[in-house]
């Protein structure tokens, strides 16, 4: 008995769907682009599923590998689920021979979905994090790849590569409009490229005074106002992303406000190696690069050296110390050797220890008033500035 062939549900059965994913994945992107644009901009942001160390949003926003080709992830997903927004036009418009448009879904879903396999591999492997959001994204490629396997295999019983073959022809048929669109979508490509701002590179604009520094009665660094009305006490690490992005933020606004605020440097690497607090690995190297700045104090060039520690790219792993220390004049090997001498050392376990009676637990945190705060500042301390 043969079987009983299975009858088609109308095109508009597989259409919605495909177009109502197209829809959720667009939203994903736009709200997983506007999240990463406030993670780098915004001191005190957090998305709602930086809920902990392994489900967190954030720390994959603020990943390296958040971008790629000069923009972030986020906005090439916008850019893909508008190129499969487009496609589905001219599949409505080929509605009556169904065949048609499907198989070159799908090939675009299965690139999507191979992109997606490789994030998660990625956020797995590497970040140790995952994003619920990206999660949602990866969910919609598969599922595009499904529904258009699935639509294709109702309306035609060809092969997947004589169905793209079939589209080609299809295409070329209206080469015209096909040509205009993909002309119009390369030149919007290019140009978003061009005019995104880099806002995830941290630029330290070095105002036109100089701007007074100094040492407290205890040793530790200052920049900022000599008779402040502000004083902010910071605990960071030069490997935290938040310690990084307060450091530039504290910095403009010094130097915005020169006369009025003053910022003190401590140091509290959250290196597992250094830290009694962080168990296992954890932003590894951070207490040498503390120990170099402490190096960098005593040689009276502490805040020159404090900015290009904080600038080093999350990617590096290694730097080149030799052309720091002629940047700033210091025998390199001296500069080395500062990482094993106990002084260095003795002096960033008196910035751990009163840390640690502070208790801090993370960074950055910062001392107002006698007040500590974890992460950021709150605004009343900072709406008059």
């Amino acid at each position: 008995m043969n079987r009983k062939e299975i009858k088609p549900l109308p095109f508009i059965a597989y259409y919605l769907p495909v177009l109502a994913l197209v829809l959720i994945g667009l939203a994903d992107a736009i709200y997983l682009s506007i999240s990463h644009y406030r993670n780098y901009t915004d001191i005190g942001y957090k998305s709602f599923c930086a809920v902990s160390k392994a489900i967190n949003c954030d720390t994959v926003s603020q990943s390296p590998y958040s971008i790629v080709f000069h923009l972030p992830v986020a906005i090439w997903g916008i850019w893909g689920y508008l190129f499969l927004f487009c496609l589905l036009i001219f599949a409505w418009r080929f509605r009556h021979e169904k065949k048609y448009t499907w198989p070159t879904l799908f090939f675009i879903s299965l690139a999507y979905s191979i992109g997606s396999i490789v994030l998660a591999l990625i956020s797995s492997l590497i970040i140790k994090s995952y994003c619920i959001m990206c999660i949602l994204s990866w969910a919609v490629n598969f599922a595009l790849l499904y529904y258009s396997w699935l639509a294709f295999r109702r309306f035609e019983k060809e092969s997947f590569f004589a169905g793209l073959k079939n589209d080609i022809k299809k295409y070329a048929d209206h080469s015209k409009q096909v040509i205009t669109f993909l002309s119009l979508f390369a030149a919007v490509t290019g140009g978003v490229i061009l005019s995104v701002p880099k806002y995830w590179d941290f630029e330290l604009v070095m105002p036109s005074i100089d701007i007074p520094t100094g040492l407290t009665e205890d040793g530790h660094p200052w920049i900022g106002a000599e008779n402040p009305e502000l004083t902010i006490l910071e605990f960071s690490d030069y490997q935290c992303f938040q310690c990084k992005k307060m450091h530039f933020y504290l910095r403009q606004l010094i130097a915005e406000h020169p006369d009025k605020i003053r910022l003190i440097h401590r140091h509290f690497p959250m290196d597992h190696l250094v830290n009694p607090i962080v168990k296992d690995p954890f932003h590894v190297g951070s207490g040498k690069l503390a120990l170099l700045a402490l190096f960098a104090l005593e040689k009276r060039r502490f805040w020159e050296v404090n900015d290009k520690l904080f600038q080093l790219k999350e990617t590096e792993e290694t730097f080149n110390l030799r052309e720091m220390a002629d940047e700033e004049g210091f025998n390199v090997i001296e500069f080395a050797a500062s990482i094993n001498h106990p002084y260095f050392q003795s002096k960033l376990i008196e910035d751990l220890r009163e840390g640690l009676e502070l208790g801090i637990t993370g960074t950055p945190a910062f001392v107002i008033e006698g007040n500590v705060f974890l992460g950021s500042i709150p605004d009343k301390y900072l709406s008059g500035y």
